[in-house]
């Protein structure tokens, strides 16, 4: 006779241990989160950005209201309606497809030494979809020592030759360690292997 209550142990520590690994580590909110202080600058700044293009098409839309307004002697029901249509079809065409650019592997290197590790915590970041949870816990622990590198880095001559293995680990090493991991397949990315 099988042994129902070890059976029902088991389940309820598996149940116990994926809900402990969704709550801390799962979830799509973490999708959003910015992993770092440097890519959140990026962001933003992209986002304001796009808040001065909309303010700047509301204050030219309200100028042109107002200017045919005095031209035709008052705009009525039908201009104010129509203003509004405007104001809302320009902030549909100014931010349709305005979405932050997530920089391409080749482009981690590039830039000083604050756009290396704000384009490698944006290009982290999009790949964390792609990741398990407990490696997505690793790419968010990442963006803090970036941070941390990024700090350091903006003290240090550009042009010093150090820079250029800081470089080679930024725009390397780290892709290419996420790179490996995608090319595991996803059955045996759980199994537990030398450690």
């Amino acid at each position: 006779m099988p042994d129902t209550t070890r059976e029902s142990d088991q389940i309820l520590s598996a149940a116990g241990q994926s809900l402990v690994t969704n709550r801390d580590y799962g979830g799509t909110h973490r999708s959003a989160e910015s992993i770092g202080r440097f890519s959140a600058e990026a962001k933003s700044k992209h986002w304001k950005k796009m808040l001065k293009r909309i303010l700047i098409a509301f204050a030219g839309i309200w100028a042109a209201a107002v200017a045919i307004g005095l031209i035709i002697d008052g705009i009525g029901f039908t201009g104010i309606m129509l203003t509004l249509l405007a104001a809302v079809v320009a902030v549909g065409v100014i931010t349709r497809g305005r979405k932050i650019k997530i920089p391409q592997r080749h482009d981690l290197k590039k830039g000083d030494a604050k756009q290396m590790v704000a384009n490698t915590e944006l290009w982290l970041e999009a790949q964390r979809p792609a990741l398990p949870a407990p490696a997505v816990q690793l790419v968010d622990n990442m963006g803090v020592q970036l941070d941390a590198l990024g700090m350091q880095l903006a003290t240090v001559d550009q042009n010093d030759p150090n820079i250029n293995e800081v470089r080679e680990l930024v725009g390397e090493y780290i892709p290419e360690t996420i790179d490996n991991y995608r090319k595991i397949p996803a059955h045996l990315r759980q199994e537990a292997h030398a450690g």
